[in-house]
């Protein structure tokens, strides 16, 4: 047993109007039934008058403490830090607004203290027991602590109410395992003491809304939302996540992929249309294909490089290959997502600059298909080779039917143009835009998010999202960087369109410098028509797109709506099945487990701060 038995701890952010009355009414609360305790004063960076306040409340009682930060270290940075300095043996915090009632302080530290809990918290939201609050925050409170009950088997029901007791050796033992220093600390702790089997204590308590009951998107959705989605992992996959798991799951992943091409081609569409074709030069064009995965590995090395880390081309083509079979599985490219871990996971590339990578990466996809299609247009428009093309657009193609695939290649066409032109836009758009700021300060996303948010989470969350954006326009402001990665991207896609050649040449047709442009063209369109997930793997849009530009800008003969369509499909099938192959070879050779336990988050140098 230590002198004190009972250390409280006020943790304060700009108090100055309410500090001094919060720390008398604490004393005297505590005074009528406890004879051993301490108020510890912990002051979060604050920029009013509270730091000085609370000095001279220190000064005038042994009783009171003053922790002094210099800056911010968020609610429960703060928090911990006092505990750690405080002498009691139980340990006690609660808001400084006083919204709960003070009536309830004894039962809260006589369950820790005699009753031989572990944890004690009050609630507001306990069955027949629930306060009324604000609407806004209510609904957000509630979505809230749902997600915790559900996602993290709790057993509680209110796990932000400013309010709880813990025993010392219990608190320690829970906060060597707490990696949140903000708003989300006191809901990790309490699921942490229910998972360690901690006694804990929820009883109800009068509480009157005060001060900030507004939702604050950077700390309810982008703070505690991810630290809901961290704990989850940490518990529910990772004690799972076995080598033999997770070179399963990879496998799994290409079967599904595997799957889903029947779905999105179907067999008999592929057969029918591939009966036209020499097969030995559809063999070859797969092989054409091939190639450009390891320059995309070469590329997505380069641009690694750039950001300060190291990688082998051949893992990362297999990390490339890995993601991009994610891609047919899952929608709108969470793919991706895939290689971020992989890499994360494997070649300690944090999550921000893993991310940021990718965002690089698609954006110099987006600038070389377009580059490609606008160069092959501005040839056309300038031999005159267009006319036809505004007839094309305009043409009813019909329905075509090859095999079990059926298209409407006008209506899929015309789609396919609008979000390309879109796509591209806004390709073009972004490039402009990053390369312009590339030697911009990166504070400006600190000032962005500061604008929506003074929460503590909003230098948490600016940090992660400067981080990105230093991350992407390091190599926009590099011009040797940015012309190496471009020329690669002009490359690998320039294959792309290659195996499309190729499989228009597997069905016998001689290749001419215009064919080949419209190729280029047509493959482009449909590449960039693909960026936006409006149908299954692009299905539809891609085909018809091909298929129109095709037969609207040539004059071949035998080069029907028809046949166009089953070259598309063919391309299509044979680009889908290198891929699948490549992923599935990918994760056998490298046992890449797709759900290794994350990493913990990189350290970060605490703040220097004082007891004053």
């Amino acid at each position: 047993m230590t002198e004190v038995e009972v250390s409280v701890v006020l943790p304060a952010y700009d108090e100055e109007d309410t500090i001094e009355r919060t720390v008398e009414t604490t004393l005297d609360t505590l005074a009528s039934f406890c004879d051993s305790f301490e108020v510890i004063v912990a002051e979060d960076g604050c920029s009013d008058r509270t730091p000085e306040i609370a000095d001279r409340l220190a000064a005038e009682d042994d009783g009171v403490r003053h922790f002094h930060s210099d800056d911010r270290l968020g609610r429960g940075g703060a928090l911990e830090r006092a505990f750690r300095a405080s002498d009691g043996d139980t340990l006690v915090y609660f808001d400084t607004d006083l919204a709960t009632d003070m009536s309830h302080l004894e039962e809260l530290v006589e369950s820790v203290r005699t009753e031989g809990y572990d944890v004690a918290t009050g609630s507001r939201r306990m069955p027949g027991k629930k306060q009324e609050r604000e609407p806004e925050r209510g609904v957000a409170s509630t979505g809230y602590n749902a997600l915790v009950r559900l996602l993290l088997r709790s057993e509680l029901y209110d796990h932000q109410c400013g309010f709880k007791a813990f025993e010392r050796d219990a608190l320690f033992d829970l906060l060597d395992d707490v990696a949140d220093d903000h708003w989300f600390w006191d809901t990790e702790v309490l699921v942490r003491a229910q998972r360690a089997d901690y006694r804990v204590k929820e009883f109800p308590v009068q509480w009157t809304p005060k001060g900030d009951t507004t939702v604050d998107l950077v700390r309810d959705v982008l703070g505690m939302g991810s630290q809901i989605l961290r704990v989850w992992w940490e518990f529910s996959v990772q004690p799972r996540a076995t080598r033999r798991v997770g070179l399963a799951t990879g496998a799994l992943l290409a079967v599904v992929a595997l799957a889903l091409m029947t779905v999105y081609l179907d067999p008999a569409s592929v057969l029918d249309a591939i009966a036209g074709a020499d097969r030995r030069v559809v063999a070859a064009t797969a092989l054409v294909y091939a190639l450009s995965w390891p320059l995309r590995g070469a590329r997505y090395r380069d641009i690694l490089a750039e950001l300060g880390y190291e990688g082998e081309v051949g893992f990362l083509t297999g990390a490339v290959f890995i993601s991009q079979t994610g891609n047919l599985v899952f929608p709108a490219r969470a793919g991706d997502a895939i290689r971020a871990y992989v890499v994360k996971a494997r070649r300690s590339v944090p999550y921000p600059s893993g991310f940021a990578s990718l965002a690089i990466e698609r954006v110099f996809d987006l600038l070389a298909i377009t580059a490609l299609a606008g160069g092959v247009l501005v040839g056309l428009f300038a031999t005159g080779s267009t006319d036809g093309l505004a007839a094309a657009i305009a043409a009813d193609i019909g329905t075509i039917t090859v095999g079990g695939e059926t298209v409407q290649p006008g209506t899929a066409a015309r789609t396919a143009l609008r979000v390309a032109v879109g796509v591209a836009a806004v390709a073009l758009g972004g490039v402009a835009v990053i390369v312009a700021s590339a030697r911009r300060d990166t504070d400006l996303v600190a000032r962005a998010v500061r604008a929506v948010s003074d929460d503590s989470y909003a230098d948490y969350v600016s940090g992660i999202v400067g981080r990105f954006v230093a991350d992407v326009q390091a190599i926009a402001g590099d011009r040797d960087a940015f012309a190496r990665v471009g020329a690669t991207s002009l490359l690998v896609w320039g294959i792309d369109v290659a195996a499309a050649v190729g499989v228009l040449a597997a069905f016998g047709f001689g290749l001419t410098p215009y064919l080949v442009a419209v190729l280029f063209f047509a493959v482009s369109v449909g590449n960039l028509a693909k960026v936006v997930p409006l149908s299954p793997g692009g299905l539809g849009l891609y085909e018809g797109a091909f298929t129109l530009i095709v037969v609207g800008l040539t004059a071949v003969p035998g080069l029907t709506a028809a046949v166009a369509l089953a070259v598309s499909i063919v391309d299509h099938a044979v680009k889908n099945a290198v891929t699948v192959v490549g992923g599935v070879a990918a994760t056998l050779v490298f046992n890449v487990s797709l759900v290794e336990a994350v990493e913990g988050a990189a350290d970060v140098e605490e703040p220097v701060s004082s007891e004053r």
